[in-house]
């Protein structure tokens, strides 16, 4: 039987894009997360926030001196929620959970009403940093505290998702038997979709569609970034957005009288964690928790892809939905996102999801039938999927566990152990080339494996200009490739071809 004080719901959707035309006209993050909730609230027909049992609200990273965020949301919004949380860190995973976290409690009838939110004021917090000589309003100073210069991929340069992800694209490129010229066309048409659906989203911060062509083809606007990204391939930060959603139960929105063609309903998830640091992982070409957490929530939800009428498959880089895509069976051709991708619809740092539900919704609520969202986070390291649906969800669906790691790990193979001091002949396991803001080669890093099959690192200078060539002109495949590594100068390993 029909409880609908446990069945979860989406009621209500607000996004906001910040251009003021003057820095003391600029909303920061707890004003963008409040004005997105105000529009949430206006779209499930109003007088929905003082009901508020939990707020729970992304991390952000622009604005380090806010604190207590979650609170300072519920005082300007003049509320008092029995919950009001803030998740622990920004990573791209956190709105999905947080939306799974509200279902879950409303299925254990815990609460009745959840907001969802985030914001990040990148843009406006570097404009406020360039006018203030003393530097208070630092845009990286979180994300300096976290990345170590010091630990052993830090010292070759792999610090921040930039620099680790393409090790992910250039193993994938090789094990799907791609040239770079075709791996590249890949990314170029994904990207170029998302660019598309951007365009016609009236919430997505670069409303111009681009070609592949203009995706693929380093310029001055469209500098290389780490090899084989450009500009144009990775999430753009320098954004002021702000993202929220209302879930209630089932009863408490046909008790406020909201139209059933306005209520989409939240389906199954599953979530997976790889190890934090991506060294110790098995291999680059396939994530065993992302595989889980798509492949069981399909699963659990009684789906085939042909079942999906969108997804929104994230895309801090192009590795990412292309991994997600050949888990899922979904076509390069046919468009990842319902946002438009963090390039085009925003990257702001882990509240992209928040958009890329409030868009879901949207579809839900016209023609489509049954969407799936999946997200990722830290450096491929946090992975969770859940479906949203205009189809009823039977009782008894949430509280649901969604917790999948013992499966993930299950599937994983044993990670390598790493060799930092070796020295000595190895193959290529996977590489990139960093390079400065002028498109100059900063050095190459190569993640390759020993004769007893351990991991180690080294360096290619930029002086090496054959081998820079080699990794990066397409005429052969590095992956596999044998060479050699010695101890430099600086006390590093430098890759040498063998």
């Amino acid at each position: 039987m029909e409880n609908a004080e446990r069945i979860p719901v989406i009621i209500g959707i607000g996004q906001v894009n910040d251009r003021p035309e003057t820095l003391e006209a600029a909303l920061d993050p707890v004003g963008l997360m409040t004005e997105a909730l105000r529009r949430a609230d206006a779209d499930a027909g109003g007088g929905w926030l003082p009901a508020l049992d939990a707020i729970s609200v992304v991390e952000q990273i622009g604005w380090p001196d806010l604190d207590n965020i979650s609170g300072r949301v519920a005082a300007a919004l003049s509320v008092a929620p029995r919950i009001a949380e803030q998740t622990p860190q920004p990573t791209g995973d956190s709105p999905v959970r947080l939306l799974h976290d509200a279902a879950n409690r409303i299925g254990a009838g815990e609460i009745r009403l959840a907001a969802v939110v985030g914001a990040e004021a990148l843009r406006t917090a570097a404009q406020r940093a360039a006018a203030s000589p003393s530097g208070v309003h630092n845009t990286s100073r979180k994300l300096s505290e976290s990345r170590s210069k010091t630990s052993y991929r830090g010292r070759y340069g792999l610090i921040a998702p930039v620099d680790v992800y393409p090790l992910y694209e250039n193993a994938g490129r090789a094990a799907y038997g791609q040239t770079l010229a075709e791996a590249q066309a890949e990314s170029g048409l994904i990207w170029s979709l998302f660019s598309e659906v951007a365009a016609a989203n009236p919430s997505a911060w670069i409303r111009k569609a681009v070609s592949a062509e203009e995706i693929l083809t380093p310029s001055p606007s469209n500098r290389p970034i780490a090899f084989p990204y450009n500009k144009l391939m990775v999430a753009n930060s320098s954004v002021n957005q702000g993202a929220g959603f209302l879930v209630c139960s089932l009863a408490f929105a046909r008790e406020r009288g909201v139209p059933d063609e306005r209520v989409v309903y939240v389906g199954k998830g599953v979530a997976g964690h790889e190890c934090d640091n991506p060294l110790e992982r098995d291999r680059f070409d396939r994530s065993p928790s992302m595989g889980v957490s798509i492949g069981r929530c399909m699963e659990l939800n009684g789906l085939t892809v042909d079942d999906l009428d969108a997804v929104e498959l994230y895309s801090c880089f192009p590795c990412v939905p292309k991994m997600a895509r050949r888990v899922l069976g979904w076509p390069a051709d046919r468009p990842a996102t319902v946002f438009g991708g963090l390039t085009f619809g925003g990257g702001p740092i882990g509240n992209y999801m928040s958009h890329a539900v409030c868009c879901m919704v949207e579809r839900l609520r016209g023609e489509a039938r049954t969407g799936l969202l999946f997200a990722n986070g830290g450096f491929a390291t946090e992975n969770h999927t859940i479906v949203l649906t205009r189809t009823p969800q039977p009782a008894g669906t949430f509280p649901q566990d969604y917790d999948f790691k013992a499966e993930a790990d299950a599937a994983r193979g044993p990670a390598p152990e790493l060799a930092e001091e070796y020295e000595g002949p190895g193959t290529i396991e996977t590489y990139t080339v960093l390079y400065a803001r002028d498109g100059a080669p900063l050095h190459g890093v190569i993640v390759a494996r020993n004769p007893e099959g351990a991991r180690f690192l080294a360096k290619v200078p930029p002086e090496d200009e054959a081998t820079i060539a080699f990794l990066t002109d397409g005429a052969a495949e590095p992956v596999g490739a044998a060479g050699s590594a010695a101890r430099g100068a600086d006390d590093l390993m430098v890759w040498s071809r063998g």
